[in-house]
């Protein structure tokens, strides 16, 4: 067993403690306890429905219900609650009723807490110890129209002049403190409704071993005696077997009634809704991530939105995605995905993050690893790959001012596909991973989109952008729109995909390419051909890629999970370098997502275009995505294009595009001359504050595979201290 096999092991032994409390996969048609006599607890705000839940769930699986005021409080008390409550006042109720639940002891029940209880810790932690808190998570607007209805006007602890709905959001930080699992409650759902997603959220808690991840190329089988977790996949990034990895049983769906209640969020707290939903709370706790989320998209964003939704022209809109540090859709992902990858790490080894970019992934991965601290900043390093000629010299300079000891970026004297194609190449070279693994104590992982952590955050901005949909009341929930994507390694479109599979109602995804058309040839012709085919320079250098890793995980999804086929196919394309997907299959694809192309002069024209009709001023990235959409809706419903980075980033394109001349050769001069040319949007801060940072240089690699490798060695012996 390997060093990082090994370790895995172990920490999943940590963390799978609570699995064997199942006492059944099919726990819900036995009579025994399912935790092995510990007791589910029920925890929510008042009119919640917990008593009624409680009762309803205890029924169905023949368990003992305890409702804490009736059953609890008033014994012990010898009166009733509203009586004590009178008695003592709010202050002394609080402690009262903590003391008494403290003393409290039961087994193998379904206990119904009070509204209250949450707010006394000593008694929560008491609780704790033998029982899982269940957080009945219910909108304000259901519990007040409960409350009215119960005729109950003031709660416990609610003082004078403090509003109930202002004492329910005091108290959800205490809710939050202390769940295990939450049962996110839609809009307008019924007591039973309530109930039986209660059954389900406990029955995935306790099956996590049925919440797996499999290789695209595995035939959805897993190795021997190993579950493969989401923390496992965060670590690895690539399967073992050169596959990428996808959740076994695919994504939840998600009910109506639950987005409704999501159009009045913040994008932080839908992303935390979303992600509880797509991320086992054993491999990630709901209050870790939330945290994790929270710092993700705070301050750091620099519009409060984090992906604003704006109307462009006629049935257009614009989902800006570049307001993040360094101004390109790759921070959606990349300040979240660092701190999944912390809380997973395993013990006592170290971790490289090796990542090629086209352009906008370097300073995104550089800059959200960065965030970490302590012992985790320590124990990562990030080396980034970038062909010298591919990206633009605001995303060199973005890059190359990050100098700090564990994470640097370098030039090779090539393409992106090969900077792709080698660090793939070191993932399967078990000489070289056991190696730096034994020698160094250090272990290879990514943050390219090829690692389902990176994937997985953009879900939440195409469902966000939905939701802002219906929030402005440009559609109703229900109603269909289109979206389309600059396309190159297929992850954002990919990511679109998935938000439909959970029941965003996306009609079809858009894939929209440079005069490297790969892409749009595929998904026209189901022929994925490389023979003879260079990659050629664009002014929309992110999608410059020819062989797109993402579109694994289309092929795996529309195939319905033949892993042999994507094997078959795969293998074909590294051999002969051209694969065909099977007919019935094109049509399947082709009723999911369209695709176009822009040449090089369409671009620029629909920069200036859109800039003289609007003021508005995009990337030439967006503006591929404007050209193709334009070409390909039908107008039936909006269409939403995804900016996926600042106009300033490609400056000098920008300049040709609005026919500019006499341009300064410096890029801050640069920035400010377009700002002043834009009505909208705004200059990016954060992006001029790094350049003003930039470094004096970088050095370039030659395009030599043993070359890149030399470099990751040397990356690991400046970072780390040498294992003896």
């Amino acid at each position: 067993m390997g060093l990082l096999s090994a370790i895995q092991l172990s920490s999943r032994t940590t963390r799978c403690h609570l699995c064997q409390l199942s006492t059944s996969k099919s726990w819900f048609s036995t009579k025994s306890a399912p935790l092995g006599g510990k007791n589910i607890l029920l925890m929510g705000p008042p009119g919640a429905g917990k008593t009624t839940v409680g009762k309803i769930v205890a029924n169905k699986l023949g368990l003992p219900a305890v409702d804490v005021d009736d059953d609890v409080l008033e014994p012990a008390w010898k009166m009733p609650v509203a009586a004590k409550l009178a008695e003592v006042g709010g202050r002394r109720f609080l402690e009262e009723e903590g003391q008494t639940l403290s003393n409290f002891s039961a087994s193998g029940c379904i206990v119904s807490l009070t509204g209250s209880n949450p707010l006394h810790g000593e008694a929560m932690q008491h609780l704790k110890q033998n029982g899982v808190v269940v957080y009945l998570d219910v909108d304000s607007r259901d519990i007040m129209e409960r409350l009215g209805r119960m005729k109950v006007n003031r709660i416990v602890g609610q003082e004078n002049g403090v509003s109930m709905r202002d004492i329910l959001l005091y108290r959800k930080q205490f809710y939050e403190k202390w769940l295990d699992v939450r049962v996110f409650c839609g809009l307008g759902d019924a007591v039973e409704e309530v109930a039986e997603k209660f059954l389900r959220a406990v029955e995935r808690y306790l099956e996590h071993d049925e919440e797996t991840y499999v290789s695209t190329r595995s035939g959805g089988s897993e190795l021997p005696n190993r579950k493969t977790y989401f923390s496992d996949v965060v670590i690895e990034g690539l399967a073992a077997d050169g596959g990428l990895y996808v959740p076994k049983k695919g994504f939840p769906n998600v009910p109506k009634g639950e987005w409704l209640r999501l159009i009045s969020m913040s994008y932080p707290e839908r992303a935390s809704v979303l992600l509880e939903k797509c991320i086992h709370p054993l491999d990630v706790s709901p209050l870790d991530l939330r945290s994790m989320v929270f710092k993700a998209y705070g301050d750091n964003f620099s519009s409060d939105k984090v992906a604003p939704v704006k109307h462009l022209v006629q049935n257009q809109y614009i989902q800006e995605l570049f307001h993040g540090p360094t101004a390109s859709f790759k921070d959606l992902a990349l300040q979240l995905m660092p701190q999944l990858f912390a809380h997973c790490l395993p013990p006592m080894c170290n971790f490289l993050i090796l990542v090629a970019t086209s352009g906008d992934t370097g300073s995104a991965v550089l800059s959200g690893f960065s965030q970490l601290s302590g012992a985790d900043r320590h124990r990562t390093g990030v080396l980034v790959f970038f062909p010298e000629e591919g990206v633009s010299e605001v995303q060199k300079l973005q890059m190359t001012s990050f100098r700090e000891g564990n994470a640097r970026a370098v030039s090779v004297l090539s393409d992106f596909d090969f900077c792709q194609k080698s660090i793939k190449k070191m993932f399967g070279e078990s000489g070289l991973t056991g190696h730096l693994a034994v020698e160094y104590g250090t272990v290879l992982s990514t943050a390219n989109s090829i690692n389902w952590a990176r994937l997985l955050p953009q879900v939440v901005y195409h469902s966000s952008c939905y939701l802002d949909l219906c929030r402005d009341g440009v559609i109703n929930f229900g109603d269909p729109v289109d979206v389309c994507i600059p396309t190159g390694n297929f992850g954002n479109a990919m990511s679109a995909l998935y938000a439909k599979q959970m029941c965003i109602p996306i009609r079809k995804v858009i894939c929209a390419s440079n005069h490297n058309r790969v892409v749009s040839d595929f998904i026209t012709t189901g022929q994925y051909d490389l023979q003879g085919r260079p990659l050629l320079l664009s002014h929309s250098p992110a999608i410059d890629i020819l062989k797109s890793s993402n579109l694994e995980r289309f092929i795996h999804h529309v195939s319905g999970g033949n892993s042999r086929l994507v094997d078959d196919l795969f293998a074909h394309l590294d051999a002969q370098k051209r694969f065909q997907l099977p007919e019935r299959l094109l049509g399947r694809m082709q009723q999911e997502v369209q695709a176009g192309w822009c040449s090089e002069e369409d671009c620029l024209a629909a920069v200036q275009e859109l800039h003289t009709l609007t003021g508005y001023l995009m990337d030439t990235h967006t503006a591929v995505a404007k050209v193709v959409a334009d070409r390909l809706q039908d107008g039936s419903c909006p269409t939403v294009l995804c900016s996926t980075a600042h106009y300033g980033k490609f400056a000098p394109a920008v300049f040709k595009a609005l026919r500019i001349q006499n341009v300064s050769l410096d890029p801050m001069k640069q920035l400010e001359q377009l700002e002043a040319a834009a009505s909208e949007p705004a200059a990016h801060g954060k992006m001029m504050k790094c350049l003003r940072q930039r470094g004096s240089g970088h050095r370039a690699l030659q395009a030599d595979y043993s070359v890149l490798v030399e470099e990751v060695e040397s990356m690991i012996q400046d970072s780390f201290l040498k294992v003896s």
